[in-house]
């Protein structure tokens, strides 16, 4: 039996536009059977965070970072054209008018269709951000070496 084709996909940006292209490209790559790594860092850190309650963060630094830079799918903005939200409403509103999927519900969809989801340990560790930061669908925490063995396994690799 032939090993699966893989895609990683190193998600940097945390931009609603790029993480819509991020899980639809994950998404489509896992229902033509291939097999899907997503690695959240820095800013792409954004998009896996739970859109409730409070990131408990030690040190004043992350503590005011984690206040300004809370994340959740719901705080997401366009990366251009965002209009001081107003693009992004637009753009969610067209995305229902096609029956188009949330990123919420991209995000669910993913998963459930096998989908790994990584956090970047290292980027956890200077935003100060704890495992229980993240939605359930972030399987674990990994370093680089982890990222860089799924990339070299791989038949593509993307950065968003």
């Amino acid at each position: 039996m032939a090993e699966k084709e893989k895609l990683t996909l190193v998600v940097f940006s945390g931009d609603f536009d790029r993480a819509l292209a991020a899980f639809i490209l994950a998404t489509t790559a896992a229902s033509m059977d291939m097999e899907v790594t997503m690695f959240f860092t820095f800013w792409g850190l954004n998009i896996v965070k739970k859109n409730e309650g409070k990131i408990k963060s030690k040190g004043i630094l992350r503590k005011m970072l984690n206040a300004i830079n809370r994340g959740g799918t719901k705080r997401l903005t366009l990366s251009k054209f965002n209009m001081m939200g107003a693009g992004t409403w637009m753009m969610k509103q067209l995305m229902k008018d096609i029956k188009h999927p949330t990123l919420d519900e991209l995000i669910k969809m993913a998963h459930d269709m096998g989908v790994k989801m990584i956090a970047c340990t290292t980027s956890c560790g200077v935003m100060g951000l704890p495992e229980d930061s993240f939605r359930s669908e972030v399987e674990s925490l990994a370093g680089a070496a982890y990222f860089l063995d799924e990339a070299r396994n791989s038949k593509t690799t993307l950065f968003i």
